[in-house]
């Protein structure tokens, strides 16, 4: 290579670094009236400035989003290290009497870029990877959630199906009633104990724990079926006063048999007349 063109290479060297140094101040806002006219100018004639600028603007933009991010100890030492040995190494490379002007101009030469983004990236990677492990962590104590209500609906349908104890199937009612909401198989349990259960104690919890839960459909449906079938004076009563509660109008009707059967004790009719009076 001769003289020559090593004389030129290395003017156009530092045109380079004067027009990326000009565009940091400029990024930054901390040029004069005069020098901002420039940058200005060479951002509208010269493709090489607006493409440098574009990268200059990307990466200074890339530290001010990651700046609330604090790298590991270990991680800040590489990277000093590093960016020593490859300022050493650009110094070594340059003729003598020459050196880089600021620490901001040292630190924006493109190789100095390409270390930080690289750094960026390890720091973004280390944020990522803590966040999924934070999914991971609340998945598995969603799952744990999940197993242990499944693990207290079994226990409690247990409980209700043990014909051995009354009160453990009142137990059994109770733990439902302490539930924040019931599917299916819960009520289907409940509604057994409601109608079928020997023991009118089991009954009423059941039927109190359904009363709780009558906002859902499938409930409601239930509860107003079971009135026609209830023979319990104790149970109709209480099933009564819950339909009432529950301003079950369609119930009317049924309530009117009651008060007109012959079977049924003047309780139960009493309670009947006063339901249909609060639903008319």
């Amino acid at each position: 290579m001769s003289t020559q063109t090593t004389g030129v290479g290395w003017v156009r060297l530092m045109e380079k670094e004067k027009l990326e140094s000009l565009l940091i101040d400029y990024i930054d806002g901390n040029l004069s009236d005069a020098d901002r006219a420039i940058a200005e100018k060479e951002l509208t004639h010269n493709a090489e400035a607006v493409k440098l600028h574009a990268q200059l603007k990307e990466v200074m933009s890339l530290m001010d989003n990651a700046h609330s991010i604090e790298p590991s100890l270990s991680l800040r030492t590489n990277f000093e290290k590093s960016l020593r040995e490859e300022i050493t190494s650009k110094k070594k490379g340059f003729s003598t009497g020459t050196s880089l002007t600021t620490d901001k101009q040292i630190f924006f030469r493109p190789w100095v870029l390409r270390v930080a983004a690289g750094i960026i990236l390890v720091i973004v990677g280390i944020v990522i990877g803590s966040k999924i492990s934070e999914k991971r962590q609340h998945d598995q104590e969603l799952a744990s959630i999940k197993k242990e209500l499944e693990d207290n609906k079994r226990m409690m349908i247990a409980m209700l199906e043990n014909q051995q104890s009354a009160s453990q199937r009142v137990m059994g009612a109770t733990v439902a009633y302490d539930m924040k909401s019931a599917d299916d198989e819960i009520v289907n349990a409940l509604v057994k104990a409601m109608n079928e259960d020997p023991n009118t104690n089991v009954r009423l919890t059941a039927l109190e724990a359904l009363g709780k839960f009558y906002q859902q459909g499938h409930v409601r449906s239930k509860l107003i079926k079971s009135l026609s079938t209830q023979k319990d004076p104790v149970v109709q009563i209480a099933l009564i006063r819950v339909l009432v509660q529950m301003k079950e109008k369609e119930v009317v009707n049924q309530l009117e048999k009651i008060t007109r059967d012959g079977t049924v004790i003047k309780a139960v009719k009493d309670e009947a007349h006063s339901g249909i009076l609060k639903l008319s």
